[in-house]
């Protein structure tokens, strides 16, 4: 079985600010807007980041999940981490086995999703999806069938990490591990990690006070000292290497 790191999702109150921030200072350009997720009560807009994606979803009226989100976590910041699985099959029945509830499951002949319920899971929402149609290494159907005349990689070219945070990080790691069937491993810094083909999936303790979630996102960036600069003139958080956008650590690494 193989899982990679495909796309990372934050969640906003307000869209287009961040929409704003993360063409200015990631150089990347929208490639979709999902009509479909406005049934839950959101609009979105999905950026390449090379072959992977970062979506900002924001709730459109009130009492829906994700505003619910917002406000235990006290604003915005990273809302789901999505694996793309070969075989999403084997991940369904684990979580069976385990006795995790699913918060959304849907089929369509290209394209499967298996959202498990954060409750049952720990950290954040967990996605596991299986792209049937089209080619399945490439292709990535929440993306739009336009995605690759979007692609911009002269400032960020992938993802590298997701990094969940919660009061107790060995556990969440464990769970994780658990569910996707992967060893738990020590960084060099000791911090409890996951590695999928193409990232790892790094569980450090609570370092914001904003308890369990997507806290971080490391970066492989191609052009560091554009992306400081223009973070520098949008008023974003730098801290070294380190861009607070969204309210998510962004690391740059490469």
């Amino acid at each position: 079985m193989s899982l990679r790191l495909r796309q990372i999702v934050l969640i906003a109150n307000k869209l287009a600010p961040v929409v704003d921030d993360v063409r200015e200072v990631f150089g990347l350009e929208v490639a979709f807007r999902d009509p479909a997720v406005a049934t839950f009560g959101l609009e979105n807009a999905v950026f390449p980041v090379g072959n992977q994606f970062l979506e900002v979803v924001a709730p459109t009226r009130e009492g829906t999940a994700g505003g619910r989100y917002l406000d235990r976590r006290k604003g915005d910041g990273g809302y789901m981490v999505i694996l793309q699985a070969d075989d999403q099959a084997p991940y369904k029945r684990r979580a069976a086995e385990l006795n995790i509830r699913k918060a959304m499951e849907h089929e369509e002949p290209e394209f499967n999703i298996m959202q498990l319920h954060p409750r049952d899971t720990g950290g954040c929402l967990l996605e596991i999806d299986q792209q049937l149609g089209g080619n399945p290494s490439e292709d990535w159907m929440p993306a739009g069938p336009d995605w690759r005349s979007k692609v911009r990689t002269e400032v960020v070219r992938s993802f590298a990490a997701a990094e969940l945070q919660a009061p107790d990080q060995a556990g969440l790691a464990d769970r994780w591990g658990q569910i996707l069937e992967l060893p738990v491993k020590a960084t060099a810094e000791g911090q409890p990690s996951l590695q999928v083909a193409n990232a790892d999936v790094r569980f450090v303790a609570d370092q914001d006070g904003r308890g369990e979630g997507l806290g971080g996102v490391d970066l492989v960036v191609a052009d560091r000292e554009r992306l400081l600069a223009a973070a520098q003139r949008r008023g974003l958080s730098v801290d070294g290497d380190c861009v607070e956008l969204c309210g998510v650590r962004f690391r740059l690494v490469g």
